[in-house]
């Protein structure tokens, strides 16, 4: 395709779309990559704003449930190592000792868990990140299309007409 371009004389010079695209800033994934270190800044580079709000939610929910069950997990802890100790805790006539025990299991299970997802989530947003920039220049043109139609095969054990989809893509 070609494009026209006015120069600094006023006269219109022809380039090709590779040549506009070299004269653009260029589009680093290697920066999108870094950039993406810190939570969203990689998205923010490749220019999906939409996605900033999406990863600081999601890290911060992973974050909360975290810390939540942290404490959760200290409280129970705690009330273990005093009833073990032969002192009245705050759950004292409410919760065996096994019972704070699988308690303390199973918040520490939930943190441990969450933790994981907050630290794959946050490698997902680099990744994204760095396919966002290497995919930055891709042209999605008017002519992609995709049709679909009904169609009949044969059937390889039965020799019988089977009713099927036929599917055209063009690009």
């Amino acid at each position: 395709m070609i494009i026209f371009a006015l120069s600094t004389n006023a006269q219109i010079d022809t380039i090709s779309r590779e040549q506009a695209k070299e004269k653009e800033k260029f589009h680093s994934p290697k920066t999108a990559t870094l950039l993406a270190l810190i939570p969203s800044a990689g998205q923010a580079y490749n220019r999906k704003y939409w996605k900033m709000p999406i990863v600081y939610a999601t890290m911060g929910t992973c974050i909360y449930f975290a810390i939540s069950n942290q404490q959760q997990f200290s409280r129970f802890k705690k009330a273990y190592m005093q009833r073990d100790n032969g002192e009245h805790d705050e759950f004292y006539g409410i919760l065996s000792k096994e019972a704070l025990m699988n308690n303390m299991d199973r918040n520490r299970k939930i943190r441990d868990y969450t933790i994981a997802g907050a630290v794959l989530f946050y490698a997902l947003q680099i990744v994204d990140a760095n396919v966002d920039a290497h995919l930055f220049y891709f042209d999605v043109g008017d002519d992609l299309s995709a049709n679909f139609y009904p169609q009949t095969f044969n059937s390889f054990y039965t020799r019988t007409p089977i009713l099927g989809v036929g599917c055209t893509l063009k690009f």
